[in-house]
């Protein structure tokens, strides 16, 4: 493997290199998606209940939010690319057994499995990104990567439909054993080597499982209200979470260098942007879990006129976000963020206020906003997170900025539960509307971000 240069890696590795985050990330950020479609397929083929295959979803979800910061000290501790190298071997191993699989309990199982390999990937790859490109190119870099994760998340049942449209469910997860390889080859060629810092402190395990009852606790308590389960058990749920996190953050707070790194929410640009990376995540989910209820139950389109009626919004920030990721080298994060989350809020309102009988065009011109105002957002916004932090400390601002991601999409998930229990047939209104308020607020505290310097090389 070639040595990497002070700033960045030279070209030829790098487009290798990004390349194999690129195989990497979409693997594991489809993986929390693709499966939403086969799951009556599935629970038919294993005789399992529809509420219990709920849990082929929940367990990969709850697997990456309990382990992703973890994975992230262990990047400082041990270097990015060795914790990315083993999250592909367990992620290509797991997906084969879960393919394998004939029952819904090995089925779980190998879905936790393959979730803690999905954290690794995750809890890496924008910390990679900042060793494979130089500082000047870096928004770049954020630009692909804001690109393949916000594509593979709202493509993720397209392509699921497709897949099972001419295979079996078992294809959903074996695709991943061939893409895996290829990934691990690139990795262990491309990679860039990061010195393991020898000042960096000794891994907290105590730290460890408080984060992982925290984050754990509050995922089952918000999947388990959207799918109405008691509200004593959810009730317990939520009081243990706050106990528990409570000690975590006070003893994060007395740690050197913490797992949960609450030190970096110190740093005001880097707080800022993950509060706008949690309210944007939530207000996306909200629009794109309850939209095709809307379109399929109240104005009568079809699976597949929906899935087409969806397609803009993906299409539109696969266009802006590399767009965003060259202007971040030239624009104010915090005034690019902002003008993208205006664009968003705008798209939002007006699919909330949408005439009864819409036309096609009625509703692709505004999931074309939506989509274009989270494209010219995001990547800018990671770009962010990343720099704000100090150099060696970028797994720990890796793993927030993918912890932020799931916490916003996780909750938009339950937000939209509560609409649809509360205010039935508008349950689709309403959810637009709180998305547009959502996006409104994450572009205020965006904008705040303007007065905070830049982060220069």
């Amino acid at each position: 493997m070639e040595k990497q240069s002070s700033d960045g890696l030279p070209l030829p590795q790098r487009y290798g290199a990004i390349a194999t985050i690129i195989i990497g990330i979409s693997m594991a950020v489809l993986d929390g998606a693709i499966a939403n479609v086969a799951l009556p397929t599935i629970a038919s083929d294993l005789h399992a209940s529809p509420a219990s295959s709920i849990w082929v979803v929940n367990a990969y979800q709850i697997a990456i939010v309990v382990s992703l910061l973890s994975f992230s000290f262990l990047g400082d501790m041990f270097g990015y690319r060795r914790v990315y190298q083993c999250g592909l071997v367990v992620f290509t191993v797991t997906s084969l057994f879960c393919a394998l699989s004939d029952s819904l309990h090995t089925l779980t199982f190998a879905r936790i499995a393959q979730g803690f390999g999905g954290a690794a990937l995750m809890s890496v790859n924008t910390a990679l990104i900042r060793l494979i490109y130089p500082q000047r190119q870096l928004g770049r870099g954020m630009g692909i990567n804001s690109f393949i994760v916000a594509v593979s998340s709202a493509a993720g049942p397209t392509i699921a439909a497709a897949i099972l449209s001419v295979a079996s469910w078992q294809w959903l997860f074996l695709i991943n054993v061939p893409l895996g390889i290829i990934s691990l080859l690139f990795a262990l060629r491309y990679l860039p080597e990061n010195s393991a810092k020898s000042s960096m402190p000794r891994f907290d395990l105590p730290s460890a499982v408080m984060n992982a009852l925290t984050f754990g606790l509050l995922i089952t308590a918000l999947s388990g209200f959207a799918q109405g389960q008691s509200l004593t058990l959810i009730g317990a749920e939520i009081v243990a979470m706050l106990i528990i996190g409570f000690f975590f953050v006070r003893r994060q707070l007395a740690l050197p260098t913490p797992l949960l790194p609450v030190d970096l929410l110190r740093i005001p640009l880097f707080s800022l942007s993950i509060g706008t990376s949690i309210c944007s995540f939530c207000a996306q989910m909200l629009a794109l879990v309850s939209l095709p209820f809307f379109l399929q139950g109240v104005i009568g389109r079809t699976e597949v006129e929906t899935g087409l009626l969806l397609t803009p919004w993906p299409l539109a920030t696969m266009v802006m976000a590399p767009l965003a990721g060259y202007l971040i080298e030239r624009v104010h994060a915090g005034l690019l963020g902002a003008l993208g989350l205006v664009v968003m809020a705008t798209g939002l309102f007006a699919l909330a206020m949408l005439p009864t009988a819409p036309t096609d065009l009625d509703i692709i011109w505004r999931m074309i906003l939506c989509g274009a105002g989270f494209g010219l957002f995001q990547s800018p916004n990671n770009h962010t997170i990343i720099t704000a932090a100090p150099r060696h400390r970028s797994g720990g601002a890796s793993g927030m900025l993918g912890t932020a991601r799931l916490l916003g999409q996780s909750s938009g998930a339950a937000l939209v539960a509560l609409m649809f229990n509360v205010a039935g047939q508008n349950g689709t209104h309403v959810a637009l509307f709180t998305a547009g308020t959502l996006a409104t607020l994450a572009a205020v505290i965006s904008g705040l971000r303007v007065t905070q310097p830049r982060v220069e090389a």
